[in-house]
């Protein structure tokens, strides 16, 4: 089985994070190597460009793949996304020099026809650009965009940003929001009657475990016979909190689950029920 990941940009280390967590370990770092094995028997990764993971899954490459939201829509790739993930979020925006006397979409459509866009992600500007009646010009790059304008290469960009900072620092200020994006476990539309079908089935699950576990921490404690029923009153838990009676004694180790946001009220709750002894763990994966 191959999972494709970025072989570098800013998803690339994020996802290798990711998979550790999963349990998916590179077992080599050698950064020209483009298949890699991993600590899984049988799953291997292979390092591509982001914008190209969509495809290459498409066309089979790889079963599964780790890419952008962004480059899915910019790909027109005939694939699935599996697992929307909790990293790689960003946005994509037009941007203008911030001399400009160009507040929004209406300002720029009213004063600033037949401009120059620069950007790599060409199908999502058109259809953009189309969608609010702008006329433009693209101007197809593969590198940074922002420093497009000041090259006198192209008046605007269409480009991801995360803090906006670099936008800033090269003069520039977005007036739209086009596209929101993040990190997504893509597949291509036949992965489930593949011959790797159980195992890529296996892969989701966990990738999926490690995804329920962010922010949930686990809760031990002890609790007398007689306060029981406060304690548990008083607790959230997935289904219901477990409890097993200790040895030798007249009480109860009562396990739960709760999100950390959660955790000073739910620990002040369970101590003024009559709870004690309060062990708070991280947890791994959640597997439904």
């Amino acid at each position: 089985m191959k999972v494709a990941i970025p072989n570098k940009g800013r998803l690339q280390q994020p996802t290798l994070q990711f998979l550790t967590q999963v349990g998916i370990k590179p077992l080599a770092g050698d950064e020209r190597a483009l298949m890699i094995p991993t600590s899984w028997d049988g799953v291997q990764l292979v390092m591509m460009r982001t914008e190209d993971i969509p495809n290459l899954v498409e066309a089979g490459a790889a079963e599964i793949g780790i890419t952008g939201h962004d480059y899915v829509t910019e790909s027109k790739a005939d694939v699935e996304e599996l697992i929307k993930l909790d990293f790689g979020k960003a946005k994509i925006v037009l941007a203008v020099p911030q001399n400009w006397d160009v507040e929004n979409v209406e300002d720029l459509r009213r004063k600033k026809n037949g401009i120059r866009i620069a950007t790599k992600y060409y199908n999502i500007a058109k259809e953009y650009l189309d969608k609010v009646d702008i006329d433009a010009k693209i101007v197809k790059i593969s590198g940074a965009a922002e420093v497009m304008p000041s090259l006198g290469a192209a008046d605007a960009i269409i480009d991801v940003v995360s803090t906006g900072t670099t936008l800033k620092l090269h003069g520039l200020k977005p007036i739209d929001e086009i596209l929101q994006t993040y990190a997504v476990v893509i597949g291509n539309k036949y992965w489930m009657k593949s011959e790797e079908a159980e195992r890529v089935n296996l892969v989701l699950t966990m990738m999926k475990g490690v995804i329920s576990a962010r922010g949930r921490k686990m809760i031990f404690m002890n609790v007398d016979d007689s306060k029981l029923e406060d304690v548990i009153s008083s607790l959230p838990a997935m289904l219901s909190p477990a409890i097993s009676r200790l040895s030798k004694t007249n009480a109860w180790e009562v396990i739960t689950v709760a999100e950390e946001s959660q955790l000073p009220e739910v620990i002040a709750k369970a101590k003024a029920a009559g709870a004690r002894d309060i062990v708070v763990v991280n947890i791994e994966k959640v597997v439904k």
